[in-house]
Order: C-alpha cells, then structure tokens, then sequence
C-alpha cells in the first residue's frame, strides 16, 4: 500500500507545487490522477519516488518512509517503484528483450549490467512478460522500430520485471490514438489486479480515467479537490477542478471520439499496436 501525508513542495522561486496533498492508494487499485496543466499531478507522481524532492511530508510504501531515506536507501526501495513514462524512456539502438531487461539494472552488480549478464530466471521472467504484453514475436526487434503502441508495451514490461509494489504512469496514452490508448489503459488494469500493484496513473483523458479507473483523484493548483468514483465525476465536480466549461457538450464530443461504433474487430484486444 501506498500512503501519503501532507506532501509539500515548494519550489526556491517561491511557487508551490503541492499543498499538503495526502491520500492512500491500496494494492491492486488503479488510481488516476487527472488536472490542468499546472495542477501539480507530474511533480507528485516524482516526488513519490524523489525524482523531484519533496519540501515535507511523508511517502510511505509499505512499512517504509521514502521521503526520509538516504541515497543508498532510496536506490534499494526504488526497486520496488515501477514507472512507466509519458515519451517510453527506451534505449533506441537496444532490442525489445535489452530494453525489458534494463528493468533489473537495480539488482545486478556493474559488470553485469555492462555485459547484459542477467540470471537466467531473469531472462525467462522477461519472455513469460513480453508475452503477456502481446510483444513475444518482437524480442529482437530494435525499440526504433516499433509504433506508439508497442514502445508503450515495452514500457510495461520492463516496469513489471523489477517486480515493483507501485506503479507509476505519466501520460502513458498522451500520443496515441484512441483505440491504442484503450489497450494500454486495459492492459495496465489488468496487469495490477494480476499482480496486486496500486497504481497512479497521471492522465489528461478524462472520460478514458472513467472508463478504466477505480478511482479518480483531482488536483487543483496542487490541493486535491475531488477523491472519489469515477460515476461520481459531474460536470459541476469537473467544473470545480478544470474552471467554467460546457462539460455536457464536452463530454457528449469526447464520448464519441472515444467510443467508435461497436464492431467485433474494434473491441478485440490485438497483440499488435
């Protein structure tokens, strides 16, 4: 379980990022994060994991406090802090199988990992993963030469094969279309309730969050505003996380791009993006 209390951070230019945010995100929930631009839902998802250091407050995972560890601490306790980002973070010249098997860089000694000598349960974890994914006919294929789609699968898998507690997404359908993003919101859901991970995953797409989410969190100008379902998600609780807007015509636009009509080849699940 992840749980947090009054996080702060305030930048040395005086802005406030976040006001106190607390919340607790239980295993196997998938959490999403949405807000405006500026709300603070990036710099909350790194400072969980200290990508950004915290003003205070406390972040705990599990029985531990990662705001209070020192550097040989936190690089142990990130082993367990999955994170799967917005731009894929891939090495491009590196096959689909090097890039999963970067996941284990936190276990392995220099030399190991300079060689890309991984135990062999490692390397049957990575393929049982990439299977999983739908990318086990991709193993040798360099990351530069895979869609959105796929660059985003293998996102996954490396996340997965450190074993994490927690997971982190930023933006992890923010340049795909709409039917991929569904796949890959899908498949994150599953893989959490497989796995008993809790989840945050920081989204623009709002109706997407409904639609895949257990629980939606709002931010705004780095307070939580809203903490609840996603059926309880009403124009005026969007109005009072976004600001004014239409969000009955807006809703009604965004459904429609979302939910194409109803095909049997729409709404099976490929193993290719």
């Amino acid at each position: 379980m992840l749980r947090i209390e009054s996080l702060v951070k305030k930048y040395p230019t005086g802005d406030v990022a976040l006001q106190g945010v607390s919340l607790q995100v239980p295993d196997g929930q998938v959490m999403a994060l949405i807000g405006p631009s500026g709300a603070g839902k990036s710099t909350l998802i790194r400072c969980i994991n200290r990508l950004v250091e915290p003003t205070s407050g406390q972040v705990w995972l599990n029985d531990q406090d990662l705001a209070r560890m020192n550097s040989a601490q936190l690089r142990r306790a990130r082993r367990k802090i999955g994170m799967i980002f917005q731009e894929y973070a891939l090495v491009e010249r590196l096959t689909v199988m090097e890039n999963v098997l970067s996941g284990q860089l936190g276990y392995v000694n220099f030399w190991q990992s300079w060689f890309r000598r991984f135990p062999q349960h490692t390397i049957e974890e990575a393929f049982r993963l990439l299977e999983r994914v739908g990318l086990g006919s991709f193993i040798d294929k360099r990351a530069d030469a895979l869609s959105g789609g796929q660059r985003q699968r293998v996102g996954i898998a490396r996340a997965l094969l450190q074993n994490p507690d927690l997971l982190l997404v930023d933006e992890p359908t923010a340049s795909l279309d709409p039917k991929t993003s569904r796949q890959i919101m899908r498949l994150i859901c599953e893989l959490a309730q497989e796995r008993q991970l809790s989840v945050i995953v920081n989204i623009h797409d709002v109706p997407l969050a409904q639609m895949f989410a257990q629980r939606i969190v709002g931010l705004r100008l780095g307070e939580i505003v809203y903490d609840g379902s996603p059926d309880l998600l009403t124009p005026d609780v969007l109005t009072n996380i976004y600001g004014e807007e239409d969000w009955t015509s807006a809703s009604d636009e965004d459904q429609q791009e979302v939910d194409p009509p109803k095909s049997p080849v729409y709404e099976t699940v490929t193993q290719e993006i």
